[in-house]
C-alpha cells in the first residue's frame, strides 16, 4: 500500500498477468507501485476502445520516431526558423507524436482537468473531442464495435 494515499481497494490482473490495484475511490490505478490516474469510467466502453486504439497508435509513431532518430544519429540536426525541429524530421515527428499521446490520455482522462471534479456534460464533451480528432486519424469503431484503423 502506498503510504498517504487513498486506500486500494481492487486488485485485477491484466491478460500479461501485471496486478493492477485500483484506489477505493476509483481515482487511481496502482501499477509496479506507481499511482497513475484511471480512466474516466463514464466513458462508454467502445469509445474508450477507439481512444485506446488512438493512443497505441500514437505511441507506436513516438517510437518509430525515436528509432528514425537512432539511425539518423549521424546526420547533423535540422531545425526550423524558430530552432524547433524542421517539419518531417525524426525530432519534428516525435513532437507530433507526443502531442497525440497527449490529446488521446486528456481524452481518457487520464490527463488534464481531474474527471471526478468535472460536470458530466464537460466529461462528455472531452472524449468527444478525443473522438474527433481520433475519426479526423482515421481510427473509428467498425462494424459491432470492432476498432479499425
Amino acid at each position: 500500500m502506498i503510504t498517504g494515499q487513498p486506500p486500494l481497494m481492487a486488485v485485477e490482473t491484466t491478460r500479461r498477468g501485471r496486478e493492477i490495484e485500483r484506489t477505493a475511490d476509483g481515482h487511481h490505478v496502482v501499477v509496479d507501485g506507481r499511482r497513475w490516474r484511471a480512466t474516466d469510467p463514464l466513458i462508454p466502453e467502445p469509445d474508450a476502445a477507439v481512444l485506446r486504439r488512438w493512443l497505441a497508435a500514437a505511441r507506436r509513431d513516438v517510437g518509430a520516431a525515436r528509432r528514425r532518430a537512432r539511425a539518423e544519429s549521424d546526420a547533423p540536426e535540422v531545425t526550423g526558423r524558430n530552432g524547433d525541429a524542421a517539419p518531417g524530421t525524426p525530432a519534428a515527428d516525435e513532437a507530433a507524436a507526443r502531442s497525440r499521446v497527449h490529446a488521446a490520455k486528456t481524452a481518457l482522462g487520464e490527463r488534464g482537468p481531474a474527471w471526478w471534479e468535472q460536470s458530466d456534460d464537460e466529461r462528455r464533451a472531452r472524449w468527444r473531442a478525443g473522438l474527433d480528432r481520433a475519426a479526423a486519424e482515421g481510427i473509428t469503431a467498425g462494424a459491432g464495435g470492432a476498432v479499425a484503423g
